[in-house]
């Protein structure tokens, strides 16, 4: 019966991430690739105009085949991206279902993807949000990539910690709460700004923001309805045996 339980659960847990990285996916290409498009654009015009490039038919052909391409792998990249983070987020349910409030499985998974969308993409987002092609330097992507990243670690691994004292503390457990605000408000502040001013038309860098900002968000919420609801029919078939 555990190896059974086992193999459910690796399979609802694949099974969620991947439906949920294909609705992720499909979001995308629908609402961020045509500011992706914009941003290729104005890239292609600088190209031009520095002379790195010549406006010739080869070379428009040679990009509308290669944003095809990048377009029809981001549905497939978004499915595997959304397995593995459906892998974290089953692991970390599995380890934290009996904590969480009510009695349903679809209620608690909501509840955890609400603690990790927050913890782990808005607040990191609010601090470096995402910019489209035309912001930035090429040469600062290697910084941008580790501030980002240590920003998500640091706002995920004190969350664990944080957790550890809400659940010794008999009394006065909000302080657990309190606390995490302080300590990633001042980690917010404390960490350097993104370092490349933005030159191209804010417009299309809110656009895009928003859009990703949603979509990301829409992919918190499938993942969780997904798993909630597997998990809860599942859990009573084995129930049933």
């Amino acid at each position: 019966m555990d190896f059974l339980k086992t193999g459910l659960f690796v399979v609802i847990v694949l099974i969620s991430g991947s439906f949920a990285g294909l609705i992720y996916g499909g979001l995308n290409l629908a609402l961020v690739e045509p500011f992706l498009d914009e941003a290729t654009n104005i890239e292609n015009q600088n190209l031009f105009k520095s002379g790195e490039e010549s406006d010739t038919s080869e070379f428009w052909v040679e990009y509308y085949s290669y944003r095809e391409w990048q377009k029809g792998g981001q549905v497939l990249a978004a499915t595997i991206f959304g397995a593995s983070i459906g892998s974290l987020f089953g692991i970390v349910f599995a380890y934290s279902r009996k904590s969480l409030p009510s009695e349903n499985n679809l209620r608690k998974t909501l509840v955890l993807a609400g603690i990790m969308w927050l913890v782990l993409f808005t607040i990191p987002f609010l601090k470096y949000p995402a910019n489209p092609p035309t912001v930035g330097d090429g040469e600062t992507v290697m910084l941008r990539g580790i501030l980002y990243l240590s920003f998500i670690a640091i706002s995920g691994f004190s969350v664990l910690g944080f957790y550890q004292m809400y659940k010794r503390l008999q009394q006065k457990k909000f302080l657990a709460f309190v606390g995490y605000g302080v300590f990633i408000t001042a980690v917010f502040f404390l960490m350097p700004d993104n370092p490349d001013e933005i030159t191209t038309s804010m417009e299309l860098v809110n656009g895009f923001r928003i859009f990703t900002f949603l979509s990301t968000s829409v992919f918190w919420l499938s993942l969780a309805l997904i798993l909630g609801a597997f998990w809860e029919k599942l859990k009573l078939q084995i129930h049933s045996e």
